[in-house]
C-alpha cells in the first residue's frame, strides 16, 4: 500500500504535534529543542565535531557552535581534543548529559503511558506494534 503526500503530510503533523505535546506536559526539565536534538546524536553516534553537529541536526554551523557553549557550561558536555586533527575538537556527553537526556525520555514516556491509559487494549496494541516501524523509518537514509 503507497500514502499520499496528504496522508504523509497529515501524519508528519500529528507526530510533531505528539512530540510537542509530550515535552510540555513532562516534568523532566525544560531542554531547548537543539539541546536534546545534540545529545541525542552524541548519545547515538558518540563524539563529534561541531560541523558534523551542524549537519545531523541540520542548523548552521554558529547555531550549532552556540549550542555547543550553552551545554557545555550547563555540563551537559565536554568538548575535547580530536585526536586524528591538533587543530579541531569533538563534542562528547558528560554523565549530566546522560542523565538530562535519561530524564527527558523518562518524562516523556511517564506522560505517554498515563494518555495511552485512556485507549482501549486493542489501540495500545497496535501503537505498541508500530513502534518498530516508526524506528525504521527514523534510520532510513534517502
Amino acid at each position: 500500500m503507497t500514502i499520499g503526500d496528504d496522508e504523509a503530510l497529515q501524519l508528519v503533523i500529528s507526530l510533531h504535534r505528539l512530540t510537542r505535546s509530550l515535552r510540555k506536559a513532562s516534568t523532566a526539565g525544560s531542554l531547548q529543542l537543539t539541546h536534546v536534538a545534540v545529545l541525542a546524536l552524541l548519545a547515538q553516534k558518540g563524539p563529534s565535531r561541531i560541523g558534523e553537529i551542524a549537519a545531523w541536526v541540520p542548523c548552521s554551523q554558529p547555531t550549532a557552535t552556540s549550542a555547543v557553549l550553552g551545554m557545555e557550561a550547563s555540563g551537559l558536555i565536554r568538548r575535547e581534543p580530536d585526536p586524528t586533527d591538533g587543530r579541531a575538537c569533538r563534542v562528547t556527553l558528560t554523565e549530566r548529559g546522560v542523565a538530562a537526556l535519561a530524564g527527558l525520555a523518562r518524562g516523556e514516556a511517564e506522560v505517554l503511558a498515563r494518555r495511552l491509559a485512556s485507549l482501549r487494549p486493542d489501540e495500545v496494541r497496535r501503537l505498541v506494534e508500530v513502534g518498530p516501524l516508526l524506528r525504521r523509518l527514523a534510520e532510513a537514509t534517502d
